[in-house]
């Protein structure tokens, strides 16, 4: 099958060069070519080029589709998120603009719990269904690769219940999905935490292994949460299973999350609200990605992540949309792209590669999705004609995506 796009007013996001992350300096070269055509074979992207310059003959193609003026880029990777859940959380909404702080809604047995208590009342078929409805909203919004965490299960039934969900999606949407398992979010209802902690490294990881249930598996080592000692115990567990750490770090106090992440190969740490210039030092030369969520710093009032000093340092940045139902209702990556910009100091060619290649390699996919390169896996999105990339950014609440290709299929 092949499939050409012709009439491309801006084709954004190539990547002749096939690099897996870009650091620093290299983040600002979001490259691009104008009045464009891109082809497709297989499901992979095979050539493009300027249509000036297309043979006389035409390009053989089973299918073309005119993009009319509009730009082509490669779709959003969100590589941080929680969609599977049942339920939504308005009221803690409320209790938070009347002056209680996250930490103060778990504190009182809200926030994870109430989530878990939810989860735990509905089917996986149920589950299955409220979570698609999200997955068909980040299509139609551009995201093409996806993390989806377990965490609101608590209990190993309720957690295996999660991550069987995530792997049923895995198989029935067109979207890449990459699956974690989160047990250590929060300590279940009815356990002490040592005895929590026993339960996830004794119980729950063999069984999520024996499965082969999770690509990776995560840890929330937060202030009030689990600890650095706790989080290396649950890392070194899951690694016997095959599954490679993706650290929740620095949320709400500077956590030690960074530097064990680091310590164990963990593919990213995200979240880093309260990291300090200290952690980004620990990062230089390393291959963890830091990952930034800007959108919780947006809906809970926390201070917003030090990307612009980790570029500024040579680092690679990524971030991810975070979507979940406490702490950020939302995987528009759009506008965690405008909230990169105007919060985070990125600049646009920095935040839209961070939400592209650098977000794929925070979830060890960047050889095949984040880029328009030949060879790798064809998922993008092409807008309404726009005047340049940095529009994208800037109109950070206007709808722009008009059609969706994913592994070279359009969609919807």
């Amino acid at each position: 099958m092949r499939l050409l796009i012709t009439n491309i007013g801006i084709l954004a996001g190539l990547d002749k060069e096939q690099k897996l992350r870009l650091c620093g300096s290299e983040m600002k070269q979001f490259s691009t070519i104008e009045n464009a055509w891109l082809l497709i074979e297989d499901s992979r992207f095979k050539d493009w080029g300027k249509m000036s310059e297309m043979p006389s003959e035409g390009i053989p193609s089973d299918k073309t589709i005119d993009a009319g003026g509009g730009a082509v880029l490669p779709s959003w990777c969100d590589p941080h998120t929680h969609i599977v859940f049942a339920g939504s959380r308005e009221g803690e909404f409320v209790d938070k603009i009347c002056g209680l702080s996250y930490a103060e809604i778990a504190k009182r047995g809200g926030g994870i719990l109430n989530s878990a208590d939810l989860l735990h009342t509905l089917s996986e078929d149920e589950l299955y269904s409220s979570a698609m409805r999200r997955v068909d909203e980040i299509i139609r919004k551009g995201t093409g690769c996806v993390e989806i965490k377990s965490g609101y299960g608590l209990n190993t039934e309720d957690e295996l219940k999660m991550l069987r969900v995530i792997r049923r999606i895995k198989e029935t949407t067109p979207l890449k999905v990459k699956s974690t398992f989160l047990g250590a979010h929060a300590v279940g209802r009815g356990y002490s935490q040592p005895d929590y902690v026993d339960l996830v490294v004794n119980e729950m990881i063999p069984e999520v292994g024996k499965e082969h249930l999770a690509d990776y598996v995560d840890v929330f080592c937060d202030e009030g949460f689990f600890t650095p000692e706790e989080t290396a115990r649950i890392l070194e567990a899951a690694s016997k299973w095959g599954m490679m750490p993706k650290i929740h770090a620095d949320e709400l106090a500077s956590s030690g999350g960074v530097e064990v992440g680091v310590k164990h190969g963990a593919l990213s740490v995200d979240h880093l609200e309260s990291m300090t210039v200290e952690e980004i030092e620990l990062l230089r030369g390393t291959s963890t990605m830091p990952t930034v969520l800007p959108g919780t710093s947006f809906f809970l009032n926390l201070p917003y992540g030090k990307a612009r000093q980790m570029v500024d340092a040579g680092l690679a940045v990524a971030v991810a949309s975070d979507y979940n139902p406490g702490s950020t209702p939302s995987g528009d990556m759009k506008f965690i792209v405008s909230l990169a910009c105007i919060k985070l100091r990125l600049l646009p060619a920095e935040a839209l590669n961070a939400a592209t290649i650098n977000s794929a390699c925070a979830m060890g996919e960047s050889k095949d999705y984040g880029s328009i390169a030949v060879g790798k896996v064809a998922n993008v999105f092409i807008t309404d004609p726009i005047p340049s990339i940095s529009y994208i950014p800037y109109a950070y609440t206007t709808p722009i995506v008009r059609k969706v290709i994913l592994s070279g299929e359009e969609v919807g």
